[in-house]
């Protein structure tokens, strides 16, 4: 197939690009390659991905209706998967705008486009921020109508534009909500690059809360894999992509970083943060029905994999901005 792919010099979109790529799509990228976060770290990714002869890379942003609509009439595209998006719950309270023009607004100018062009598939990446305050583990059917951040908000919005257009113009959309993605090349903003760089260095963690607190951790090659199993026909379906098994503590993380690093950790307590979530455990039963998706790598896996890339990286690694 011929993907359109927003986000592509993002985390999940990098890996996501890799896969399509190995299986024989060709993917057209497109990132805004923003600075919310070291750019450096986009251009890595990019680079990792461009050279390839199916991969065409173009810097454009969601947000740019006119410049979005010209890309879809010089291309035939088959599917679209929106990974773009502002993420982040905390810095969504700094700034909600940018979380509704891009995760709300650039969703419409894709559906929007996709109406115009006819093309009927998109794959439309969430998260399991939504199910705060419901009880666990987090299943679909969950009323998820209280969230806690802008930035849960803005991806509820983006859920329901989504079905709106299925409704009106009949598009096919997977709306596939992730749990707590890592591995290598996250994102810096996120907690895995963050701890092993100061475990390295010796620099004191600053951990919100006392560590107890969990996640359904889900290994970005999983994540990658059951994003591309979204891309059948589905109608409109949402879809938990989570770990799937029992949600490991930070505690359990900053030790297995302290095991791969051969350091022991600092650590800098600070007040739990009002935006987020105690615990997420997600049910993939339905991943498991609709898509035959199981994830296959554990967190003490996951976490080696993750140090031992930042290990191999660690020379330009300890420059970026966190």
């Amino acid at each position: 197939m011929n993907i359109l792919l927003t986000g592509a010099a993002g985390f999940i979109g990098w890996r996501t690009a890799e896969f399509l790529l190995d299986r024989g799509h060709t993917v057209v990228g497109i990132d805004n390659l923003n600075d919310y976060y070291d750019v450096r770290l986009k251009h890595w990714r990019r680079a990792e991905i461009e050279n390839h002869p199916a991969c065409h890379f173009f810097e454009l942003d969601i947000e740019d209706r006119a410049r979005l609509e010209a890309l879809f009439d010089a291309h035939s595209f088959d599917a679209v998967i929106n990974l773009s998006a502002r993420a982040g719950v905390r810095y969504s309270m700094e700034n909600p705008h940018v979380y509704l023009t891009t995760n709300v607004m650039g969703t419409l100018h894709l559906l929007e486009a996709m109406r115009l062009y006819g093309v009927k598939k998109l794959v439309l990446a969430s998260t399991s921020s939504l199910y705060a305050g419901q009880t666990m583990p987090f299943h679909e059917g969950l009323p998820v109508n209280t969230p806690i951040s802008p930035y849960a908000a803005s991806k509820k919005a983006a859920e329901v534009m989504a079905y709106t257009y299925h409704h009106l113009y009949q598009i096919d959309v997977s709306v596939v909500r992730y749990f707590t993605v890592y591995g290598p090349a996250g994102r810096p903003d996120m907690s895995p690059l963050r701890f092993l760089r100061w475990i390295d260095d010796g620099t004191p963690i600053t951990l919100y809360g006392d560590g107890t607190q969990t996640r359904d951790f889900t290994y970005i090659d999983d994540i990658a894999v059951g994003t591309i199993a979204a891309l059948r026909p589905l109608g409109y379906e949402i879809i938990n992509l989570g770990g799937g098994r029992a949600p490991v503590s930070i505690n359990d993380m900053i030790r297995a970083f302290e095991k791969a690093l051969g350091k022991t950790a600092r650590i800098d307590h600070q007040p739990f943060h009002a935006a987020d979530m105690k615990d997420t455990s997600a049910d993939i039963s339905k991943a498991r029905r609709l898509l035959g998706w199981e994830p296959i790598v554990g967190p003490p896996e996951g976490f080696r994999r993750t140090a031992e890339w930042y290990l191999t990286h660690r020379d330009w690694l300890r420059y970026i901005d966190l």
